[in-house]
């Protein structure tokens, strides 16, 4: 992983470096390369990596908006924190779908409640998970797969690819899958927060209608609070 800054305020730069510090400090976590930006023209003439990226919109030169913008159309995976004194621009903000909006003065203890859905986001985005059939494994991120679902002795993972039958049982996959995107529906079925489309009481759709899993009735409250909890991390 690798952390971005860019605003053209030192003070707030270097504030925010040390908040992120702390961060990785406080959750035992190895701190990833943080590196900062006085200007979006440096920003956008950066070759390295791009994973998250807290962004100010008032800047000499090119504003934060058109940077974000650009950023977003060669990565729209990025994660991007918009900082800013300026209420005004969130709308515009928004339009670019930023991760989350926070006002300045920075609130130490709001970055840090909102860096723990980012990464969760960023795991979820880059975890890969190996899939073993009887003709050998195949590799997927966590956002290709759609569902694991049982029928009967067999374990069938549906991906946006193909669907392989594996050799692991359900339990192997509630294991490795990331708590805060997956949920167990049903005995028969893991589903995918990502591709759900709708739900009722009794049916989750998925990828548009095009893949349904059964929803014990007894599990649709903690679901539904899932669910949206999911959504709400990834706004």
């Amino acid at each position: 992983m690798r952390i971005l800054i860019c605003d053209d305020d030192i003070l707030s730069r270097e504030q925010l470096k040390k908040y992120i510090q702390d961060y990785f400090k406080q959750t035992s976590a190895k701190c990833p390369e943080i590196a900062c930006f006085s200007d979006g023209e440096s920003l956008l003439a950066d070759e390295g990596e791009k994973d998250m990226l807290f962004l100010d919109i008032e800047m000499p030169g090119i504003n934060g908006i058109y940077v974000g913008k650009e950023l977003k159309k060669a990565n729209e995976n990025m994660i991007i924190f918009v900082v800013t004194s300026y209420a005004e621009y969130l709308d515009d903000a928004m339009r670019f779908h930023v991760f989350r909006y926070l006002s300045k003065p920075l609130d130490r203890r709001r970055l840090f409640r909102n860096m723990n859905d980012a990464i969760d986001l960023y795991h979820t985005m880059t975890i890969k998970i190996p899939i073993e059939t009887k003709q050998g494994v195949h590799t997927f991120s966590g956002s290709d797969i759609i569902a694991i679902e049982a029928l009967g002795r067999k374990v069938v993972v549906h991906t946006t690819v193909w669907d392989f039958e594996s050799v692991r049982n359900m339990q192997y996959y509630l294991d490795l899958l990331p708590k805060n995107c997956f949920f167990q529906t049903h005995r028969s079925f893991i589903v995918n927060f990502e591709h759900v489309t709708d739900f009722d009481h009794s049916l989750v759709r998925m990828s548009k209608g095009q893949f349904f899993a059964y929803l014990t009735k007894r599990k649709y409250t903690s679901f539904k609070e899932a669910y949206l909890l999911y959504l709400e991390s990834t706004r």
